[in-house]
């Protein structure tokens, strides 16, 4: 810490001539227009000045000298010199890779084959040089206004608010039978399920984990819940495309009921049918599902639907059904193993297909970078780590064998 004399000293100039010529100047008294000389008080004025600047850090002044800009800037030169290198290197890469996709893409729908050379086969370049050296010079960054991900009291609050809907909550154990029973219902496998939850929640997710949560972590990093940890755009969009289906299927329901079990149904009905006739007012696109569940208070509270006993494993199984169905469309008719089905829940039901449907041998060779966006793999470790399509898909087994044996995955095999 410096001392006030020498925080003086190091003040900027200007504070310092202010402060000669201010120290006596003219003033007027409250009885006479004549001015008069009145010496105003150091301490009332520049002594905080001196004490502030007291309490700055030797390095902030040391910071401003002619060595650190010049050091700033030839450590900034080569910097962007050496990221500038690897930025048109990762450009043409990751160009290459979009190319060869829409390569792939425009021959699998004129039913010509997909060779080896349609993939890139090198992996991605990845940025070995000097980080980005810290402006000494910069003014203190802002903190970040970008918004808080949404937890599960606020998809709850929303849910309330717009759409008049309280979600069913019931034990773990009854909502795992209610999974299994949809699953079956859809034509879905125990083995399927169980594999698929036991690598989104290594085998003790409950039906309400959030993403992020644990008892000592209240922040969520994604809002992706439940089993197979449904993103809140795809409880949108599946509410936009199937969710009049779940409207038939809660109505067959309420007519083997009576009471007020019957009459708490028929309000879970009409709720659900304010959510599904507002998701239909979204224009039809990816973009603007995500717009509306990402952003807006009434796409929080449709992703309270997935804590609904009823309502939540329907959307669970919807989205594991959409990519046995979108392989079967696509002319695949051979059952889906669990990683392969994973694989399409993971990457995209375009880039899991291409990699289900790649031969084996060429998926020693297949780099996983090819089934990515660039920041999407950068931010996968695994899809780094494993490099190959080979090792991305032999990394899910293990993961899915272990977290099969865990307590929720044997609850959740038990429930079938």
């Amino acid at each position: 810490m410096l001392p006030i004399a020498a925080a003086w000293l190091t003040a900027p100039a200007i504070l310092r001539k202010s402060a000669a010529r201010d120290d006596w100047k003219p003033i007027r008294t409250m009885t006479g227009s004549r001015p008069k000389m009145q010496r105003h008080s150091f301490c009332k004025f520049w002594l905080p000045i001196g004490i502030a600047l007291a309490a700055l850090p030797l390095s902030v002044h040391a910071q401003n000298s002619p060595d650190a800009a010049a050091d700033y800037q030839a450590k900034l030169a080569q910097y962007l010199r050496v990221h500038g290198a690897f930025e048109t290197e990762a450009n043409e890469y990751w160009n290459d890779v979009s190319n060869k996709r829409r390569i792939r893409n425009a021959k699998r729908r004129e039913h010509r084959p997909i060779a080896l050379d349609d993939y890139v086969l090198v992996q991605p370049p990845v940025y070995a040089g000097p980080p980005r050296p810290i402006n000494p010079f910069a003014p203190p960054v802002p903190p970040s206004e970008r918004p808080e991900i949404p937890v599960i009291a606020d998809f709850l609050q929303a849910a309330k608010e717009y759409f008049d809907f309280v979600p069913e909550r019931r034990s773990e154990a009854e909502f795992k039978r209610a999974y299994a029973r949809a699953a079956l219902a859809a034509g879905l496998t125990k083995q399927q399920i169980v594999r698929v939850y036991a690598f989104e929640t290594g085998g003790n997710g409950t039906y309400d984990t959030q993403a992020g949560v644990t008892p000592a972590r209240t922040r969520a990093i994604s809002p992706a819940i439940g089993y197979n940890q449904l993103l809140s755009t795809n409880t949108v969009s599946i509410l936009a495309e199937q969710g009049h289906h779940f409207v038939a299927t809660l109505r067959r329901k309420a007519q083997a009921l009576s009471g007020s079990a019957r009459s708490a149904m028929e309000r879970k009905i009409e709720a659900l049918k304010r959510m599904v006739d507002y998701s239909r007012t979204i224009p039809p696109r990816w973009s603007e599902y995500d717009r509306i569940a990402k952003h807006t208070p009434k796409g929080f509270g449709m992703h309270a639907a997935i804590l609904d006993i009823d309502i939540g494993p329907l959307l669970q199984v919807q989205k594991l059904l959409d990519s046995v169905r979108f392989a079967r469309a696509k002319g695949y008719a051979a059952p889906l193993s669990a990683a392969e089905l994973e694989l399409m829940n993971l990457t995209g039901d375009g880039n899991g297909f291409d990699m289900v449907t790649m031969p084996p041998s060429m998926r020693e060779r297949v780099p996983t970078a090819n089934f990515f966006q660039p920041q999407g793999y950068y931010r996968n470790p695994v899809a780094r780590r494993t490099k190959v399509v080979a090792g991305l898909i032999a990394e899910m087994e293990a993961t899915m064998a272990r977290g099969a044996q865990a307590p929720g995955a044997r609850d959740l095999a038990a429930s079938f």
